[in-house]
């Protein structure tokens, strides 16, 4: 390996580059904003968490789950049609729950259906952008520069949008936060499919009806990969909480050891992005699993918050290559009218993952000692790690379409 000579920087010198790219986190901050601004609003208004934690459920679900539907449509209609339809529903729909919310007691059986039907229209513009670089950067190393710095980009998003919704709900009510949030969407979707480079987008040609499938059929194992990152990004987030309490400190001390395996995942991505890899995608994923799997059983190993906070930066320094290198050997399995959808399975891998991995820590922490649970969830990665590496992804080539 060697460090390419071809910065971050050329990246955003490609022609479209930094429109697109900006107006595609324009409207991919809504996803860090929406969730808690609903969740805020929810508690307010029904005075319930447990009607607030299904309304959330509902909403989240739907739009994780239905992810690889929606840029289905994407695939087969275009990012311009499809993402300015779901734009128009969702954004509707967050509307129309944003007023029930500023209702005195609105009902559940009200707010739970808007919200599922908001979720599952909410566009796939992180799924559409990764398949974007394609088009703006077909070398092979500038496109993983590409998705390293999208991938530390939205992970900034997803700490920002929490954020400004506390500096929001200090000003107005939490429902403003959910047409901020819909602002923010529905201006980024419409300056993303105003680019040049999206406009040229052409809609798929039905790979499914003629027996190809598009390549998605060997996304197994990059998706496999990727949800046990997930696993491990779920499970560590509630072990940090789950120590730093057993350890007689506070919310701050997890924060800040939240904080510094976020550092470690940006730092490891920009790090993996700027390097010019010899070895295949296929051949670099099981081995960054691996060590994503031995920092986890490290990390159960830690004896105080310094150490901890030391060995989680480390276990998040392969959390975002791991997840680029996932989404780089989907864009090289799928053909060029399913990489939406090869990016949006990689998606919901993560996020199914985390899912799993909270409610399992959830379920565990309280009856095994941390450094176990720990320890357990690095020996699960780690037989990831080594199924991924049964056999060659062949990694470059498509399946016939």
């Amino acid at each position: 390996m060697s460090v390419s000579r071809a910065s971050y920087a050329a990246v955003l010198r490609v022609p479209h580059a930094r429109r697109t790219f900006a107006a595609a986190l324009l409207g991919r901050l809504s996803y860090g904003v929406v969730p808690l601004s609903v969740m805020l609003s929810v508690t307010r208004a029904c005075g319930s968490y447990t009607v607030a934690g299904g309304v959330m459920a509902l909403f989240g679900g739907t739009a994780v789950f239905l992810s690889p539907a929606r840029a289905a449509l994407v695939d087969r209609h275009g990012p311009r049609r499809a993402l300015l339809a779901m734009n128009a529903a969702y954004l509707t729909l967050l509307a129309l729950l944003a007023l029930c919310l500023c209702l005195s007691r609105p009902s559940a059986l009200v707010l739970a259906p808007l919200a599922a039907a908001a979720g599952a229209c909410c566009p796939p513009l992180g799924p559409t952008m990764r398949a974007v670089w394609g088009h703006l950067a077909p070398d092979r190393g500038l496109l993983q520069r590409a998705y390293s710095l999208d991938g530390v980009a939205e992970e900034l998003l997803f700490v920002t949008g929490p954020l400004l919704v506390g500096v929001l709900v200090g000003l107005a009510p939490p429902a403003a936060g959910i047409l901020f949030g819909a602002a923010l969407m529905g201006g980024g979707t419409v300056a993303f499919v105003t680019s040049p480079v999206v406009r040229a987008v052409r809609p798929g040609k039905g790979t499914e009806r003629r027996g190809g499938g598009g390549g998605l059929r060997r996304l197994g194992r990059p998706v496999a990969a990727v949800a046990a990152v997930g696993l491990a990004i779920g499970v560590a987030d509630l072990l940090i909480v789950a120590f730093t309490e057993s350890h007689g400190h506070g919310g701050a001390h997890a924060a800040w050891l939240l904080a510094a395996m976020s550092a470690g995942s940006a730092v490891g991505g920009l790090a993996h992005g700027a390097v010019s890899w010899r070895s295949a995608t296929g051949a670099r994923l099981p081995l960054l699993t691996a060590g994503l799997g031995l920092t986890l059983c490290a990390a159960g190993l830690a004896p105080g918050i310094v150490t901890l906070g030391v060995a989680v930066a480390a276990v998040g320094f392969f959390v975002s290559p791991t997840i680029t290198t996932g989404y780089l050997l989907a864009d090289e399995s799928a053909a060029p009218e399913a990489r939406v959808r090869a990016g949006a399975w990689v998606n919901t891998a993560v996020n199914a993952g985390s899912t799993a991995g909270t409610a399992v820590a959830g379920a565990s922490a309280g009856r095994l000692p941390i450094a176990v649970c720990f320890a357990v969830t690095g020996v699960v990665v780690l037989m990831t790690a080594a199924a991924v590496t049964l056999r060659p992804f062949g990694a470059g080539r498509r399946v016939p379409v």
